[in-house]
């Protein structure tokens, strides 16, 4: 089951940002494949004019299209144009529309309730007066119970200046409420948090390398520099990748002089290059730790390999994912798009951090990763170096041994945190975050008091990651709620001897250990769906083992640096 989710998170990795160095240029037959594309030509016309039934040729198109690409590598994909609004969407990290993430509420006969996740602060249905909770139960004339994703997009995206009313089912309230909002330009942030741990380390969190992203991150590096950082905890965790030039920019304001960032190798010459560092770089003077995960992939992977290579940054955390392969897009007339391979990538030290595949078989690849992973998790780097071969070793600036042939190997090895079977229980079924969301539901109109403007919401986030606290009285709801749901807390000598199927059980004992861990998170999930992202990391970092362990590696982190000056 861990591999199939591992592989569904993966493949949606492949679509929506594990990708380099795109460019974008017109599908094209070159003439010594002409014999062939005949071939197909013709192929496809006798089964579409003459197989028995009628054929969908747009179908058999796009399979035709699957079956040249399975036996190549498992990063050449095709993207149709419906999925590919989405992609667009997401790396030019913006879209018009009213401004909110938003869910689905399962509801009866499969009829979904549309609800406010959170309104994007100072955004569109922010200012129209939208609350986190609110479900939305019609768009202009029309129901919009049972809506679906599309439905959503459909309805609330639009040209920038358009008017949508939307209706509204606010819990705690009599009568539905109705808003007219103006539909606006709606950015779509890639650096999800940046803050000061402390006095001098700053904190950011790199969600994904979009067209905006050196420009935030400029941004949040210059705010926390004028705080006072004098070190930075770069965050790359869960990072799926997306331009390399935004990770190649990036990197250039951590690394001197003219030093290699990262090359592509091809057969086809124009795809070689070699990309270099030439600005003076912000960051170049003070020490930095980057984490890192199994979900760190594509330009993640430039960033901390550069780095790595050039002794410039202490890599923290576990092996990244493996991609080192440069896509270029081939877009067709309807808004598909072939997205296929065109060149290997290296780090500087000449690391090709590929995890090994045969053809394009997914399931293999994916399960191959989730296998490798496993086999290391008790081992230090130390004992992973020891068992590598010689020919993937490889030295930094410095003589430091790092490995290529699967990912970024970490400087420094955290393994997963252990879960308990209670809290296994709590998050397999979501309770956590649904117990979040019927809390906001009933409390958002004691928040709302008293503001007025988005600086005055701002300031009240602060006071919340600072200063709330879930209580006594919060949790006892919280243990109610589960009980709801047949997930229940007893004495030691309390457990029934028959248990249904459906029910859970767990000890006051064992669940005591895990409470303080528990309050944190649903802290942290209220203070999302109340402000944003932003807010969760700062209340969860008290209980992030890999952040905390890597706080105590200063040390190395500025050796390294001495070794650049």
């Amino acid at each position: 089951m861990r591999s199939k989710k591992i592989l569904t998170l993966a493949t949606g990795l492949l679509i929506s940002g594990v990708i380099l160095g795109m460019q974008i240029e017109s599908a094209m037959s070159s003439d010594d494949t002409y014999e062939s594309m005949r071939k197909l030509e013709e192929a496809f016309k006798i089964i579409s004019k003459r197989y028995v039934d009628d054929v969908d040729t747009a179908s058999l198109a796009e399979e035709g299209i699957q079956g040249m690409l399975k036996d190549l590598d498992p990063h050449s994909i095709y993207i149709d144009a419906e999925r590919m609004q989405d992609v667009n969407e997401d790396f030019n990290a913006s879209f018009d529309g009213i401004g909110i993430s938003y869910e689905f509420i399962p509801g009866e006969d499969d009829q979904d309730t549309l609800a406010v996740l959170n309104p994007l602060p100072g955004g569109p249905s922010e200012k129209a007066g939208l609350w986190s909770g609110d479900r939305i139960i019609g768009v202009d004339d029309s129901s919009a119970i049972g809506y679906t994703r599309r439905d959503v997009e459909r309805s609330l995206k639009g040209p920038r200046g358009t008017k949508v009313k939307v209706h509204v089912r606010r819990p705690g309230y009599d009568e539905d409420l109705s808003f007219t909002i103006t539909r606006g330009k709606i950015p779509i942030h890639t650096v999800d948090a940046s803050y000061m741990i402390d006095s001098k380390t700053g904190y950011v969190k790199l969600q994904r390398f979009a067209r905006t992203t050196y420009k935030e991150f400029m941004t949040a590096s210059r705010d926390l520099k004028d705080q006072g950082m004098e070190r930075m905890v770069l965050d790359l965790r869960n990072n799926a990748g997306g331009f390399m030039d935004m990770a190649i920019r990036i990197s250039d304001e951590f690394v001197s002089g003219e030093k290699l960032i990262v090359s592509a190798k091809s057969r086809i010459p124009d795809f070689n290059s070699e990309n270099r560092a030439h600005v003076k770089g912000l960051l170049e003077d003070m020490p930095v730790i980057v984490l890192v995960n199994e979900q760190s992939a594509s330009a993640s992977e430039i960033v901390a390999g550069a780095l790595q290579d050039h002794d410039r940054a202490l890599i923290v955390g576990r092996r990244t994912f493996g991609k080192g392969l440069v896509q270029k897009q081939f877009p067709f007339q309807d808004g598909s798009v072939l997205r296929m391979t065109i060149s290997r990538y290296y780090t500087p030290s000449g690391r090709f951090i590929q995890t090994p595949y045969e053809s394009g078989d997914r399931e293999d690849y994916y399960n191959s990763k989730v296998a490798l992973h496993e086999s290391e998790e008790a081992l230090d780097a130390a004992e992973i170096v020891d068992q590598i071969p010689d020919s993937l070793k490889y030295e930094t600036d410095n003589g430091r041994i790092v490995v290529g042939g699967g990912g970024i190997l970490p400087d420094y090895i955290i393994s997963r945190d252990s879960i308990s079977p209670f809290v296994q229980a709590v998050l397999g079924k979501r309770h956590d975050r649904v117990f979040a969301r019927d809390w906001v539901a009933t409390h958002s109109e004691s928040f709302h008091e008293g503001v007025e403007d988005q600086d005055a919401w701002l300031e009240l986030r602060d006071d919340f990651v600072t200063n709330f606290d879930i209580g006594e009285d919060t949790f006892a709801e919280f243990e109610s709620f589960l009980v709801s749901n047949k997930i229940f807390i007893v004495g030691e000598d309390e457990v029934p001897t028959e248990i249904a199927e459906d029910e859970r059980y767990f000890v006051r004992s064992e669940v005591e250990k895990e409470k303080e861990w528990m309050k944190n998170l649903l802290k942290a999930h209220i203070a999302v769906r109340m402000f944003d992202q932003a807010a969760w990391y700062p209340i969860r970092h008290e209980y992030d083992r890999t952040l905390n362990e890597a706080l105590n590696l200063w040390r190395s982190a500025e050796d390294l640096l001495a070794l650049n000056h």
